[in-house]
């Protein structure tokens, strides 16, 4: 089963839910663009209420509880026996937060829309606007479907085997530091920003090429991967270009927002 679709497939697959999860840091708000046009049927999935708990120690998108989880999904039609699609605006960031909380809490099928809204559009596919709502669906969260990593053995995994970070280039060498309170990286983490696994139209390189990537940084055979980011959502995008390049990854959800919240913890820079 191919963990990404194209703009036809999807117009082709029957009995699917749609989840639109535009959402950028800083806005727009992805509520807004949703409204403004969306792929016919889908529903807006809100990454901040819906795919996270509230800002804390934990970080800025720390995960949801099950149940809160479970609620926001049969909200939005999820329901465990049918095929779910996500999207955002163009290079899947956002989509991939969705996709890995959902296959974290147990759905056994979730795609990613390759391209997102952007190549939706471009192929002239119908468009719709306004809001729309779902039946409610029978989604039952289950914790542990994904691995994931805590402060403490991220640090580990920086020294032990790979642990990539997915922000942009200076974020990680802590040149800028424009959302955290302090600049850096965990260190022995690896820079891979995940602004690389896309092409210039958001979609996804081929296999071949994201595994050669992540090879050249580390991650091969025998070697255990994670990755992280600012708050736990850039780094899905890298936990689900790494799965598409045949190499399991971990997801260190806290991220760089909760490693600084312990100012005993190492930062490293450069």
């Amino acid at each position: 089963m191919s963990l990404l679709v194209t703009p036809s497939e999807l117009a082709d697959l029957a009995g699917a839910t749609v989840l639109d999860v535009r959402w950028k840091l800083g806005g727009p708000p992805g509520a807004d663009s949703y409204r403004e046009g969306h792929v016919p049927g889908a529903v807006f999935c809100d990454l901040n209420a819906d795919l996270a708990a509230p800002a804390g120690p934990g970080g800025r998108h720390p995960l949801p509880s099950a149940d809160l989880f479970q609620d926001a999904m049969r909200r939005l039609g999820v329901s465990g026996s049918r095929t779910v699609v996500v999207y955002d605006g163009a290079d899947s960031t956002a989509a991939a937060r969705a996709w890995w909380t959902l296959r974290y809490f147990g759905h056994p099928d979730v795609r990613v829309l390759d391209g997102g809204f952007q190549a939706w559009a471009a192929e002239g596919l119908p468009v719709a606007k306004g809001e729309e709502t779902a039946s409610p669906g029978d989604f039952v969260a289950r914790p542990g479907g994904m691995p994931v990593l805590d402060a403490a053995q991220a640090l580990e995994l920086a020294a032990d085997g790979v642990l990539l970070d997915a922000r942009a280039a200076e974020r990680y060498r802590g040149e800028v530091e424009p959302i955290d309170p302090v600049a850096g990286h965990v260190p022995g983490a690896v820079s891979a920003p995940t602004g690389d696994n896309v092409d210039p139209a958001g979609r996804f390189h081929l296999p071949d090429f994201l595994r050669e990537r992540f090879n050249t940084l580390g991650a091969v055979p025998g070697v255990r991967v994670g990755a992280y980011c600012g708050s736990g959502v850039t780094a899905a995008h890298e936990v689900l270009a790494l799965e598409l390049a045949g190499i399991p990854a971990a997801l260190y959800v806290g991220s760089w927002s909760n490693w600084v919240a312990d100012p005993s913890r190492p930062v490293a820079t450069g």
